[in-house]
């Protein structure tokens, strides 16, 4: 077989495995990407070079600063205070999944829900709540917000390193709103339906007891490391090295002050880590890199382009939508590195602003996996959280939930999108 025939076999049969063992994503993404290079489909300085080594950089770095934070209490008791302040269960719900939407502006999906989830569950518990409805909720908020940064998500990470965005232009980017503001736009819509979701929980609450900070200086070091990150865009205009090199020197700040408060060892702190998710990453940028060497990228773009035609409109709503529906059921992580080359030459060959496919297959991307139980790694943590309870979510139960949020969310974002970067 061709390097050509061997990286589309492998690249195929890894999506295939993806889907039917998700447990064993990362096996099935480090194995295929030794299988190239050991198959000579790809050479190793080619898939060493496929990584991203700054969107690693700031994945490990911001899981680190992630930890610190989650063990400092602060989320727990801001989540506490917002509880007795609502009055109403709907508005204690609402507003923790307004909480769960800041943090995960800056803080990774699954380190988020594994934040909040505790005072949902308490707040459950003590109220004779099902906790079902709220946890759905808050996996969803968290994978809403999480595309809005730079540092929200590994999606947003892939979609900042290979356009060169850095973290000020998720906000402004080429004197125009980004996706900061696409992704808020869907946020409001969505959060109507949520509304309506809880609009019978009128009972009155019961005050819960108020979590103590261990300490603020977690705060200081993530606020400074969204400084700093903002800061760089300065001087790394091209967004090849700062952002990872900072993240990576706020997490090493993070593991020796978790080493002198907690007199833990050092490398405790770094094995709890998520290396599953971090080598998963890895395999899928050289499985990604050996396609479009081998130039399968181009003849789908190809193909797309010839189906689409002139019509721009058609295209858009096509890369959005399609996007929407293979992430409820798909990894939108290997799916978004694949299809991000595709979206740059698509709009090459339309002549279009790139950003207008980008961004639109990052929404599909990212909120599609709101729709099932195991669209994304937040769904998965909550679901797992509530079957600790006692407590099993079928299909169905998340999909009434998170159909109509996704549909709500996805629909104003990329109206959004479309108004502002259409040609």
């Amino acid at each position: 077989m061709t390097p050509q025939n061997i990286s589309l076999a492998v690249f195929l049969l890894a999506y295939l495995l993806f889907i039917f063992l998700p447990t064993k994503r990362t096996l099935v993404a480090v194995a295929s990407a030794f299988f190239l290079i050991l198959f000579g489909a790809i050479s190793f300085r080619d898939a060493f070079q496929a990584v991203n080594w700054n969107v690693m950089g700031i994945f490990v770095g911001t899981l680190i600063v992630a930890d610190i934070f989650m063990e400092s209490r602060l989320p727990a008791y801001i989540a506490e205070v917002i509880v007795n302040k609502a009055g109403s269960i709907r508005w204690a719900i609402l507003w923790i999944c307004l909480l769960t939407s800041f943090i995960s502006v800056f803080v990774e999906n699954v380190a988020t829900v594994l934040i909040v989830a505790p005072i949902a569950l308490s707040l459950a518990k003590k109220l004779n709540l099902n906790p079902v409805k709220m946890m759905i909720a808050i996996a969803m908020s968290s994978n809403l917000q999480g595309t809005a940064t730079l540092i929200g998500d590994p999606p947003s990470m892939l979609l900042g390193g290979f356009a060169k965005m850095n973290f000020g232009d998720f906000f402004l980017y080429q004197g125009r709103p980004s996706i900061f503001f696409a992704v808020e736009a869907g946020a409001l819509v969505s959060f109507t339906v949520l509304y309506f979701i809880f609009r019978n929980e009128k009972k009155k609450v019961e005050l819960v007891a108020v979590e103590k900070v261990r300490s603020w200086t977690p705060m200081v070091i993530l606020v400074g490391t969204i400084v700093s990150l903002a800061l760089s865009s300065f001087y790394d205009v091209e967004f090849s090295y700062a952002a990872g090199i900072i993240c990576m020197i706020a997490g090493a700040v993070s593991l020796f002050w978790k080493k002198f408060i907690n007199k833990a060892p050092v490398w405790e702190g770094i094995k709890t880590l998520d290396w599953d998710t971090t080598f998963f990453l890895v395999g899928i940028f050289v499985l990604v890199g050996a396609v479009t060497l081998t130039g399968w990228i181009e003849g789908i773009a190809a193909f797309l382009s010839h189906l689409i035609g002139d019509n721009v409109f058609w295209g858009y709503t096509l890369v959005v939508f399609t996007s929407v529906f293979l992430s409820a059921f798909v990894d939108n992580v290997p799916f978004l590195a694949a299809m991000l080359p595709v979206a740059i030459s698509l709009s090459q060959k339309l002549g279009l602003n790139p950003s207008l496919f980008l961004f639109g297959l990052l929404i599909g991307a990212s909120l599609g996996g709101n729709i099932t139980p195991i669209g994304a790694s937040a769904n998965i943590v909550a679901c797992g959280l509530l079957k600790k309870e006692g407590y099993t979510v079928t299909f169905k139960d998340f999909a009434k939930i998170g159909l109509p949020f996704t549909l709500a969310a996805v629909s104003a974002a990329y109206l959004f999108v479309w108004f502002i970067w259409r040609p």
